[in-house]
C-alpha cells in the first residue's frame, strides 16, 4: 500500500516505515514484483518501485469479491 499510494518509492524509503531491514524489504519487493504487482527501476544503488495499477486493482477486486461455497 505504501508503493501504491505514493507513486515511485525508493527501497531506501521503505525501511523505516516498515521497520524492516534492507534484506527483508528486498525479499518482499522481489516477491511483489514476481507477482506482477510492482515494477522496479534501478537508479544507482537503490531500486525505485511503482505499483502496476491494473494488477493492484485486480487483486483488490478479487479480495473483496463475495465468497460462495
Amino acid at each position: 500500500s505504501l508503493i501504491a499510494s505514493s507513486g515511485p518509492v525508493c527501497s531506501c524509503d521503505l525501511l523505516e516505515p516498515l521497520a524492516k531491514s534492507q534484506p527483508t524489504v528486498s525479499h518482499h519487493t522481489k516477491v511483489l514484483a514476481g507477482a506482477g504487482l510492482i515494477v522496479g527501476e534501478k537508479q544507482g544503488r537503490w531500486v525505485w518501485w511503482s505499483a502496476v495499477t491494473e494488477r493492484v486493482e485486480e487483486l483488490r477486486a478479487a479480495l473483496s469479491a463475495p465468497v460462495h461455497g
